[in-house]
């Protein structure tokens, strides 16, 4: 399934697939899905004395996974805007959750906010190529409008 992943990634152009091989990639994912389940491992039947739910293994929960969110799985094809992976939004994230290891929490929410604040507008800056020292130096002149929005 990776690999096909991967060479869909080669072949878009301009960042999207065609229709058709839209249709192409969709048969093949549903083929890795249809062998994989031949593969699963085989799950025992319940028990008359046991109430609780029968645990399945990891295998057959991905498998079932993939196969329920097939068209957000295979969005990253047609929408330009989906990242194929989601590395850029686990690196954003990574700060936060350090932050708050770090602090134990955030006491009040004001706070959470403001840092969510700080932290998007320099990771933006950080995006345009500015150095977060300067870019300190841009908000307290108040002149990051003019960088954000009219570029």
């Amino acid at each position: 399934m990776i690999g096909t992943f991967i060479q869909t990634m080669h072949f878009r152009t301009e960042k999207c697939l065609s229709d058709e091989a839209f249709v192409k990639l969709q048969k093949r994912y549903r083929n890795i899905l249809t062998r994989g389940k031949k593969e699963l491992p085989v799950i025992p039947s319940k028990s008359s004395r046991k109430r609780s739910k029968l645990a399945k293994s990891d295998a057959y929960n991905l498998w079932k996974r993939l196969k329920i969110h097939e068209a957000a799985v295979l969005l990253f094809a047609k929408d330009p805007h989906v990242s194929f992976t989601n590395n850029r939004a686990e690196r954003d994230l990574r700060m936060a959750k350090v932050e708050q290891k770090v602090s134990g929490c955030f006491r009040v929410s004001e706070y959470a906010h403001a840092y969510c604040r700080i932290s998007s507008y320099l990771q933006s800056m950080a995006n345009k190529g500015y150095n977060p020292l300067v870019a300190i130096q841009i908000a307290l002149a108040r002149e990051a409008h003019k960088i954000l929005w009219d570029e």
